[in-house]
């Protein structure tokens, strides 16, 4: 029990990061469009883009390695703690000074190109960060995390729009990314000192071991980063920044799904290190219950995007957003896909199978990003959406396959039931209230209430039926 509500307050705790991080990103990029236009919006989610590249590849591969490590050996935290933070400066540096040679070598503005480079700097106090995350995590403290991020996301949004309004541009938008960045990391080393007995020493052993240890991590998230980040890069090159601003408008509203899938599997994979020992069919119900509740987020959201997205465009942004709709359909596509490839791609890692995961990016990664630039030249916008929809499906077919032959087979009836059930029942909800026309927030206020009620009542059949939990509660009194 106390092992439940441990997941249960770590979830919550990630989730909490992810939605603040998630909201405050979408309503900053609402503000940016409404405010100063797609192509501004464009010219600040591409310096984004390359900042969350380059800070992918210094950083993701140290934070998954330690999470899983110190899962294992907790003893070790100070060594991680002490050597992995130089470590991991040292890298920072190096990944700055690759962004930076990137974009001057990219004919793009000077003032796009000046954006880059001041929102680059973020990549050195978010990659250090990463580190006392990792930790939280391994000793599943992620309540932390929550506590040093969740303030500083929303006084950010606030600095922001309040720069916006005093007409201050894009390059004053990085900075500030920057500065709250940084501060973060400051209150998560003032979280981490009571939690660690710290030794002020390098280890060199340690440091070669790590580096040794992560070439492979290191590739992987390499590559997966570029690979979310591929289509807005292609956009930018053979495009223009005002549709980079469009399907990055598009893209948000994907986000609070993809926050929520994170927040849960990284609050899972602790346990998924765990469960390598306890054997195949305890792994099995773990992923199987994960890729489930999953299905039951995404599968409702990809009709309701389906179905009212062209008026969700409009609704967020401006009515300049409404032709994107066709793009929006297309990309929505994938949320069928990714409970499974993010769910699997974790489990692997847990058992050790990281080159797997690699193989599947780069297979992704090169025949998504050749299709793609064939897509964008020639359907620009809704070619971008086809090359992140045919993305998904290649990364969903490579896991799939890899987990049947390395581990086990999946019960796809037993994960899909719930999530198709739920669905279904939300078809005829969604088709009424196209039809009757109401107000887009009611629309919306009616659809999630009968969602919620909904996945109550499939929640209460699978803990047994009314009847059961009434037996239950009068035992209890």
């Amino acid at each position: 029990m106390v092992d439940k509500y441990k997941f249960l307050s770590n979830s919550l705790s990630m989730i909490l990061n992810r939605l603040a991080q998630s909201i405050t990103t979408f309503v900053l990029t609402a503000a940016i469009a409404r405010s100063l236009g797609a192509e501004a919006l464009g010219q600040y989610l591409l310096a984004y883009s390359y900042y969350f590249i380059f800070v992918g590849i210094a950083s993701q591969g140290l934070k998954t390695l330690f999470t899983r490590e110190l899962a294992r050996d907790p003893e070790k935290t100070p060594v991680y703690l002490i050597s992995g933070t130089w470590l991991q400066l040292i890298f920072s540096f190096f990944s700055y000074g690759a962004l930076v040679i990137v974009v001057f070598l990219l004919p793009y503005s000077s003032k796009t190109s000046t954006v880059c480079y001041i929102m680059g700097l973020t990549i050195i106090p978010f990659a250090l960060s990463n580190i006392t995350e990792a930790i939280f995590q391994a000793k599943e403290k992620m309540h932390l995390i929550a506590l040093s991020t969740v303030p500083i996301y929303i006084l950010r949004l606030i600095i922001m729009i309040w720069a916006m309004q005093l007409k201050y541009g894009i390059e004053y938008l990085g900075a500030i990314l920057c500065f709250s960045e940084t501060l973060i990391l400051i209150i998560e080393w003032i979280f981490i000192i009571p939690l660690v007995k710290i030794q002020w020493q390098i280890d060199g052993s340690f440091v070669f071991k790590t580096i040794k240890s992560a070439r492979t991590f290191f590739a992987i998230e390499a590559l997966a980063v570029i690979s979310g980040r591929i289509q807005i890069l292609v956009l930018s090159l053979l495009g223009s920044e005002l549709l980079v601003g469009l399907f990055g408008g598009i893209i948000q509203l994907l986000q609070p799904f993809l926050i929520i899938c994170n927040s849960i599997i990284l609050a899972i994979f602790p346990r998924f290190s765990k469960a390598v020992e306890q054997g195949r069919d305890k792994q099995r119900q773990i992923t199987e219950n994960i890729i489930e509740v999953l299905l039951i987020i995404s599968l409702p959201l990809f009709l309701g995007l389906l179905l009212f997205g062209k008026d969700l465009l409009i609704f967020i942004y401006d009515k300049s957003f409404a032709d994107a709709n066709m793009a929006l359909s297309l990309t929505a596509a994938s949320l069928i896909f990714l409970p499974f490839s993010r769910s699997l791609s974790y489990l692997l890692v847990a058992n050790g199978f990281e080159i797997v995961n690699l193989r599947e990016v780069v297979i992704t990664t090169s025949l998504g990003s050749l299709l793609g630039v064939a897509l964008v030249s020639q359907y620009h916008l809704v070619g971008a959406a086809l090359m992140a929809l045919l993305m998904a499906i290649l990364g969903f077919s490579q896991f799939i396959y890899f987990t049947y032959t390395r581990l086990f087979s999946l019960n796809l009836w037993r994960i899909m039931r719930r999530p198709l059930l739920i669905s279904i029942f939300m078809l005829p909800v969604f088709i009424l209230l196209q039809k009757i026309s109401l107000d887009f927030i009611l629309t919306l206020i009616i659809s999630t209430c009968a969602y919620v009620l909904f996945v109550i009542y499939m929640g209460i059949r699978a803990f047994g039926g009314f009847r059961f939990l009434w037996m239950k509660l009068l035992r209890e009194q």
